[in-house]
């Protein structure tokens, strides 16, 4: 039996700017083009040319290779003609290969942000598809609020679909604007819909404001929809659109929707969406979700011992889908509710092999129980783990020393007389039993340690130049002005690596230096295994 296919559409570029706190630039859209013509997505709307300069700018020339790029905008303005709309003459005027017109579709919203007649407003759905058929664009119609137009008024909601489709629109875009529709609604009224548009015909544009829009596409794929609209990671206004990323493991892995339909996304490239989702976030300097479906690092994550016994026998009774599928990985945490098979199980994947009989074994394991009692946690930080593990199970002699750290805050005028916060570091390390002292300032005392710390390592300098801070969290673990903090940093270097650390004290500073040095070290660590060391 053939599968039928199901096309996806990438609104990120659009759509997904529209997240409160993002404002993608050229550069940042064009490497965002890469990461979906990578995956293999169909469609790729690339913005709203004459809306601002940079969506204008990024419509200069075609942007994709492969999928087909296409403009967003609204259609005509009742009461002018085609010829004279400005709004219309940006979109025929971007080079695009299609032309996506967002067209209202509840008679409420007519009357109220038009002002105009719902007749007006099927005349200038009927004029942009026309106007972009004769431009040799493919035409596209987000019918906008469609679900909630269709329950206030359905022979409107439906006269809107069958204008756009009967104008020659390629597709005819179902929008759940508001997000708050429900699946079980979306099935039957696509199912209506189908009677007067034809399904291979239909999309469906879901926002996620119930923490539905994958199900409520999945709904609508399954009454009849060929095409889906969603953007990388679920970014999106409000609370954000589908999410693509999710949306396509889904279809892919499956059996219920696999076995039906298909989508351009190949096996291979289904491989690198973790890898995609994470440099997505990577443009939006954010950190990645840890619990996203699919893709994040606790997506295929056990904790507990009793699970982890039974997922290193057969990985199937409790992973839904292979990590690998999806270039995800298991991960068998560590922690002080883990038995011995989650420690073995880490240290393996680390190259790092003990007998379940060995004592050291069960010195490491007390030892980080009594840490984690502290307020370390160990399953956050796996370099810190893994440094940990091998000064028990591996011991060798350490890199350098910190023979002593000094931290100075200090607010005071400057040689113009403007009143600002400097930050000074005063670090002494030893490496080969020669003492190097830095000293430097910083945007704080945090970021003048780190600074410090990496400013003349010895012999071992060069090796750290590609180290960078990602990411830096502090929590406080108890009440009171003695308050134990936990720090976590997170670090990358050139190779695309990343790796986590912890820090815990009384002190936040102490705290911070702690995993300033574990991720200093593990760098090193890291630079012998791969055989790149100095």
């Amino acid at each position: 039996m053939a599968r039928e296919r199901i096309y996806l559409y990438d609104t990120t570029l659009r759509d997904g700017q529209q997240t409160p706190g993002i404002d993608f630039s050229v550069e940042d859209k064009k490497a965002i083009v890469e990461l979906l013509e990578e995956l293999g997505v169909d469609y790729v709307e690339g913005g709203y040319p004459g809306a601002n300069p940079t969506d204008t700018s990024f419509f200069q020339q075609r942007r994709t290779n492969k999928a087909k790029f296409a403009a967003f905008g609204m259609t005509k303005r009742a009461g002018v003609s085609a010829s004279n709309d400005p709004g219309l003459a940006s979109l025929l005027q971007a080079t695009s290969d299609a032309i996506c017109f967002v067209a209202k579709s509840w008679d409420y919203h007519v009357r109220l942000a038009l002002g105009c007649t719902n007749e007006e407003n099927l005349e200038s759905i009927t004029t942009s598809v026309a106007a972009a058929r004769n431009a040799g664009r493919e035409a596209l119609v987000d019918c906008e609020h469609f679900f909630d137009g269709y329950k206030a008024n359905p022979d409107y909601a439906l006269a809107c679909a069958k204008a756009a489709f009967d104008a020659g629109a390629r597709w005819v875009i179902l929008c759940d604007t508001n997000g708050g529709t429900q699946p079980s609604e979306i099935a039957e009224i696509v199912k209506s819909v189908s009677k007067v548009v034809p399904g291979e015909n239909l999309g469906i544009h879901a926002h996620n404001d119930t923490e539905q829009a994958v199900a409520v596409s999945l709904a609508a794929i399954d009454a009849g929809v060929r095409q889906v609209q969603g953007t990388l990671n679920g970014i999106g206004e409000r609370c954000g659109n589908a999410n693509l990323v999710s949306l396509i493991a889904t279809l892919s892995l499956k059996p219920y929707w696999s076995e039906r339909f298909e989508i351009g996304v190949t096996r291979e490239a289904l491989k690198s969406l973790t890898r995609i989702s994470r440099a997505f976030d990577d443009i939006l300097n954010r950190a990645p979700s840890e619990q996203a479906p699919y893709t994040g690092t606790s997506a295929f994550a056990t904790k507990a011992g009793i699970h982890a016994s039974a997922l290193l026998k057969e990985p199937q009774t409790y992973e839904h889908v292979p990590p690998e599928t999806v270039g995800n990985r298991r991960r068998v945490m560590v922690s002080d509710q883990g038995g011995k098979s989650n420690f073995i199980s880490e240290l393996e994947r680390r190259g790092i092999h003990v007998a379940k009989n060995d004592r050291r074994l069960d010195t490491l394991i007390a030892l980080v129980k009594e840490r984690e009692a502290a307020g370390y946690a160990y399953e956050g930080a796996d370099a810190s783990f893994e440094l940990l593990a091998r000064s028990i199970l591996e011991p060798q002699e350490a890199f350098f020393k910190v023979e002593s750290f000094r931290c100075l805050v200090e607010r005071r005028f400057d040689a113009n007389g403007k009143l600002k916060t400097v930050s000074e570091a005063v670090v002494k390390v030893v490496v080969d039993g020669e003492t190097y002292m830095s000293v430097a300032e910083g945007h704080g005392p945090v970021n003048a340690l780190d600074i410090a710390l990496r400013k003349d390592l010895g012999r071992y300098q060069a090796e750290i130049e590609d180290l960078e801070l990602l990411d830096f969290k502090v929590r406080i673990l108890n009440g009171g002005t003695a308050a134990i903090t936990r720090v976590l940093i997170e670090s990358g270097d050139a190779t695309g690596a990343r790796w986590r650390t912890v820090g815990v004290s009384d002190n936040i500073i102490d705290a911070s230096f702690q995993a300033l040095m574990d991720s200093v070290n593990y760098k090193l660590m890291k630079n012998r295994a791969l055989g790149t060391a100095a």
